[in-house]
């Protein structure tokens, strides 16, 4: 990769400014900040987050749009009594749990393994620059 200076943009007369300090060699691999582990845990994080947020949120969605819309269904009696959005509303505290338990499993699947590779990698990066 070749460096090409911007193009002169002060008066004739004006020094020109200094050329920036050119590195002496090339690392050995790219810099963590430009890594493409780095992607790859942003997005199994997103991933995971969106998957636990659209488990809660969806059935919260879903109660309020038949509570709204679909009042018969919510009224109708489902054992002994006990109405069906009386049910569902109760429903939701398992669901929750459900979402924190998605969290909680891929992150110990998918995402703390690839961060502690990322930890790894960037203490093996800082060794080798406090060795030069």
């Amino acid at each position: 990769m070749s460096y090409d200076p911007p193009p002169r943009l002060g008066l004739p007369w004006q020094p020109a400014p200094p050329e920036p300090p050119r590195p002496a060699s090339r690392p050995l691999r790219e810099p963590l900040g430009h890594h493409s582990d780095l992607r790859v845990l942003r997005s199994a994080y997103r991933r995971q987050r969106r998957t636990a947020t659209l488990t809660a949120l969806g059935y919260f969605t879903l109660f309020l749009v038949l509570s709204a819309c679909a009042p018969g269904v919510m009224t109708r009696t489902v054992a002994d009594g006990i109405p069906a959005g009386l049910l569902l509303a109760l429903v939701q505290l398992p669901v929750t749990w459900l979402a924190i338990g998605l969290y909680g499993t891929t992150a110990r699947r998918y995402v703390d393994p690839l961060a502690e590779r990322i930890r790894r990698q960037t203490e093996l990066d800082a060794r080798r620059g406090a060795s030069r």
